[in-house]
């Protein structure tokens, strides 16, 4: 007899958090290995945030709080959304949760039945099939083409939406490609989202204020508020503050929608971390003077990334417009055979080899549900970024 439930089953480790956590083995093993496969920003929390949390704690701020999150949380989430987006929330069509993944997990488990299809555009993060999976619900993969900059194009998603579809759920800027939808694409999507009212809209806005260049951010419900009463907006603190372990995701969305996530959490986490949730008022209450110039060092590090990337022997690394990934296609190195003589057939032997070889720790394309391709963060040091970028054009030099 199984241990596992039939819903498990259904279900994959991550393999994001799996690659980080053999490259630690590996370090803990004395290898020299660096990690290019957490999403982690490697700047410190801003002290303002740090200092708001003592104090809360000095404060004796450390009880139950309600499940889906304080007032003075939900009222700076409130501004947020109206001074970033233009979107008008009230805090009862706020939830907070302990990070922007259980804010998916919860609205999935709140609302899907067996049968139910979510759209998933691919490549997609690693937990997003696996969350519609163990909520009942069966994910329909969208593939998107590098030639595209791995954004879904209007016509197939037209084609991809059945009366069995409940959500689709969009990424932007995108976890693994970087990619990000302009406001013009968004419209486009808009349009064909406005003829099928029975698809809600889930948008993982977490890596809103890494854009670089002249882009603009914008989210789905501020192209098109025709879509606002079927559209969960989702975000977070961890990315633009540095604030991963805080644990602090949260969301604006119909109220029916937001009560029934509510009672999701209040029968599996409870409520975030009191803590965290002082410390998120400040971060988007407090100054935002420290985003503009950590978005300026990722994105030297994204042109530095690239650069080095298409100068590898058979990798072809297009430019992303956020995020702080990149997602190269070696194409042209599947077939060849390593010095130890592996042939590397898929990106997952790719990556496997690599870490062997040279020690550098990425995240397969296979993953992420579009090969054959690779996923690294750069957000980490420059120096790690050039060494690591340097032994991948070695190892790509010695396939033949």
């Amino acid at each position: 007899m199984s241990l596992e439930s039939a819903a498990l089953a259904r279900v994959k480790p991550s393999a994001t958090m799996a690659a980080d956590a053999k490259a630690r083995e590996l370090r803990a093993q004395g290898r020299n290995v660096i990690s290019l496969a957490a999403g982690e920003p490697d700047f410190d929390t801003p002290d303002n945030v740090k200092d708001a949390a003592i104090k809360a704690i000095r404060d004796g701020k450390t009880k139950y709080t309600n499940v889906d999150g304080i007032v003075e949380l939900k009222e700076a989430i409130c501004a947020k959304f109206a001074r970033e987006n233009g979107l008008t929330y009230k805090p009862s069509q706020i939830n907070v949760s302990p990070g922007g993944k259980p804010v998916i997990f919860n609205a999935l488990m709140a609302t899907l039945n067996p049968g139910d299809e979510v759209i998933v555009p691919a490549p997609y993060w690693v937990s997003y099939p696996d969350m519609v999976a163990l909520a009942g619900g069966e994910p329909k993969t969208l593939m998107t083409s590098a030639e595209h900059g791995f954004k879904i194009q209007a016509a197939d998603l037209e084609a991809a939406i059945t009366p069995k579809t409940r959500w689709i759920i969009l990424n932007s800027p995108s976890n693994p490609s970087g990619a990000a939808y302009t406001k013009a694409e968004l419209r486009a999507l808009a349009d064909v989202l406005l003829r099928h009212p029975q698809v809600w809209i889930l948008t993982d806005d977490m890596y809103e204020h890494l854009v670089y260049g002249d882009f603009e951010f914008f989210t789905i419900a501020q192209v098109e508020p025709g879509l606002y009463d079927r559209t969960l907006t989702m975000n977070g603190v961890s990315k633009a503050y540095a604030m991963t372990g805080w644990r602090i995701g949260y969301a604006g969305g119909p109220e029916p929608l937001i009560k029934a996530m509510a009672k999701v959490e209040s029968q599996t986490t409870s409520n975030p971390c009191s803590i965290s949730q002082w410390a998120a008022v400040e971060a988007l209450n407090g100054t935002q003077a420290f985003i503009k110039p950590n978005q300026k060092i990722f994105e030297e590090r994204r042109d530095l990334v690239v650069s080095m990337l298409n100068q590898a022997k058979g990798m072809r690394c297009p430019t992303p417009e956020g995020a702080f990934y990149v997602y190269p296609s070696i194409e042209g190195l599947i077939g060849k055979t390593s010095p130890s003589g592996t042939v590397i057939q898929t990106d997952e032997d790719f990556a496997v080899e690599l870490l062997e070889r040279e020690g550098v720790a990425l995240v397969f394309g296979a993953a992420f549900g579009l090969s054959p391709f690779f996923r690294i963060s750069y957000a980490t040091s420059t120096a790690n970024l050039e060494d690591a970028c340097s032994r991948i054009q070695r190892f790509c030099a010695e396939l033949k």
